[in-house]
């Protein structure tokens, strides 16, 4: 017996790529549910084109609204995807499969990166694989914001499927100096709430050590300049999420006397 399946999507201001997903989804989905964090864009408009299920919803953290976000399916077996993603011929096919034939708890996927153009075999970014189809039941998402993870309670049986997940990360440099803007400022406060710290060889060591592992162990220099460019503003991005824990740190102990 076939089982239904949800997909849900959280969105914010995503109306360069919101019809894309929505379109890779048409044959796969029984209901659609998107999660909007109030957009001022025209992604409420597109969405309601396509009849999904438009629920606004104050954000918190991407780990939080996909939580939320689960709580709003009718069916038990969920497909969650960003709005920048979108699912592969073979993906698709993969998953209709599996709703035929459900013998899992959950189902993982590779998700290949597509950046200013160009599709990222390397870099630490292919095969980067993600729980994304679940029985939701069987876990929840979890992790560091805003790097949430499905996280499967402990003896679950996960399957893994052929196929992409197709990410359309950023299209141009600036897009991605911003992302590393936003994103370093909530993992760094995701860290200090937890109680990590910066020490200051950290700060500038470990930006090193992530070039050469994204350039050279994960094979970046094989991406061309896109790889150099990658493995460059991953460095960057380390060295600014230290700064930024550092800095959290030295202000509280500062606070504190």
């Amino acid at each position: 017996m076939q089982v239904k399946l949800s997909v849900v999507i959280i969105t914010f201001n995503e109306e360069l790529n919101i019809g894309r997903c929505l379109e890779s989804i048409k044959e796969i989905a029984d209901e659609v549910i998107v999660v909007d964090s109030y957009s001022t864009d025209k992604t409420e408009a597109i969405c309601k084109a396509y009849g999904v299920r438009f629920i606004q919803h104050q954000f918190e953290g991407h780990i939080e609204q996909k939580n939320f976000a689960s709580t709003q399916t009718t069916f038990q077996h969920v497909l969650s995807l960003d709005a920048d993603e979108a699912l592969s011929e073979e993906l698709k096919q993969s998953i209709i499969n599996a709703k035929n034939d459900w013998n899992a708890d959950g189902y993982s996927m590779n998700r290949l990166t597509n950046y200013c153009g160009k599709w990222i075999h390397h870099c630490g970014w292919y095969p980067d694989t993600k729980n994304r189809l679940m029985d939701k039941t069987k876990g929840k998402w979890d992790g560091d914001n805003p790097h949430d993870q499905f996280i499967m309670t402990e003896g679950n049986k996960v399957i893994h499927l052929q196929g992409d997940i197709l990410h359309y990360s950023y299209y141009t440099l600036d897009d991605h100096y911003k992302q590393v803007e936003y994103f370093t400022s909530i993992l760094s406060k995701s860290q200090f709430a937890k109680g990590k710290k910066a020490p200051l060889f950290m700060v500038y060591a470990s930006p090193v050590v992530k070039f050469i592992k994204f350039y050279f162990i994960k094979l970046g220099i094989l991406d061309g300049h896109a790889g150099y460019t990658i493995s460059r503003i991953s460095a960057y991005a380390t060295h600014l999420k230290y700064k930024k824990l550092r800095q959290l740190y030295l202000d509280n102990r500062k606070n504190a006397k």
